[in-house]
């Protein structure tokens, strides 16, 4: 069995661009901390964690559940020191259904609602590192921008108050690459896995693939088809849909803004949102395997110190030990 942890370089790169982001810069995170875990953020009040823990379960390729923190907790597991208050580029918060606010420090949000319990969805930008590495350009990268996303007419399984619609990411890629782009994307299940749909966008019912409903427009080349992938603003969209529909149940929600790809920096180990931990694809032909590796789990199996805010994993992933 190998352990894969975070090279000092990449700790240090990951660290930094959660104090930049601490500082107040805003840019997306795509790109950043190449070859560690980003994630997207969602937090809402503790009687609602149940309902968006099991649209998770229910909707795993588009929600893939990384992390939860109990209720008040604001440090990831996945990045000792971090603080999820701040150390995103920028937050979108809602109540009574509406956008409130768009902050770059969201710490106001916690004190409103000391129980807020946070979850760290796995965001594309992790596999984006894959590839780079195989000599796949990734245009919103070299554009400078940020991923194109959209709503689809794909219903997502319900859960409780929650109900919406799948949101995809689509990056552009050249035909003779596409195939080699779902295999090393399919490795990473936790972070989304192969490409839900390739192909003419009207097929998810999106209208105007040069009209992104989060992002920035893309870019088509030539020869070039659009490639979607599963995206973690999909239970945000769902806790957005389910507020615009019954105000009186509406949870006040904190959630990284996708229009900049708060896919945080998080993990210590060897993964971004950063994370201080690092992407580890999983064995073709295994299941799920794409959790970083805690820096305290020096072998498998060995005895893991008690933690006051440990999370619970999805069982299919086990403690995250296994290859």
């Amino acid at each position: 069995m190998t352990r894969i942890l975070a090279t000092p370089t990449q700790l240090a790169e990951a660290r930094a661009a959660r104090a930049e982001y601490r500082a107040g810069a805003v840019a997306p995170t795509s790109g950043v901390a190449h070859g560690l875990v980003q994630a997207n953020l969602i937090s809402v009040p503790a009687d609602w964690a149940y309902d968006v823990l099991l649209y998770g379960q229910r909707n795993p390729q588009a929600c893939p559940v990384l992390e939860v923190l109990d209720a008040g907790t604001t440090e990831s597991l996945l990045a000792p020191g971090s603080d999820l208050r701040t150390d995103i580029p920028k937050y979108r918060v809602w109540r009574e259904g509406e956008l409130a606010e768009e902050p770059t420090d969201a710490s106001a949000a916690w004190e409103e609602h000391p129980d807020l319990v946070s979850f760290l969805i796995g965001c594309s930008f992790t596999f984006e590192a894959g590839l780079v590495d195989a000599g796949i350009e990734i245009r919103h990268q070299t554009l400078g921008r940020n991923v194109p996303m959209y709503r689809t007419s794909r219903a997502c399984a319900p859960a409780g108050r929650l109900t919406g619609e799948l949101v995809v990411s689509m990056r552009p890629l050249p035909g003779d690459r596409v195939a080699e782009a779902v295999q090393i994307s399919g490795r990473y299940p936790a972070v989304h896995g192969a490409p839900v749909h390739v192909g003419d966008a009207a097929g998810l019912g999106i209208a105007d693939v040069q009209a992104p409903d989060f992002g920035d427009a893309p870019e088509i080349r030539t020869g070039e088809v659009p490639v979607f992938w599963a995206c973690g603003v999909t239970p945000q969209a769902a806790t957005w849909r389910r507020s615009h529909r019954s105000r009186s149940r509406t949870p006040p929600a904190t959630c990284s803004s996708p229009t900049y790809p708060t896919r945080t920096t998080w993990c210590e180990k060897a993964g971004p949102g950063p994370a201080d931990c690092r992407a580890r694809p999983a064995p073709v032909g295994l299941g799920p395997a794409t959790l970083p590796w805690h820096p305290a789990e020096e072998r498998p199996g060995a005895e893991q110190p008690d933690h006051p805010h440990r999370s619970r994993r999805n069982p299919d992933w086990g403690d995250g030990r296994h290859a």
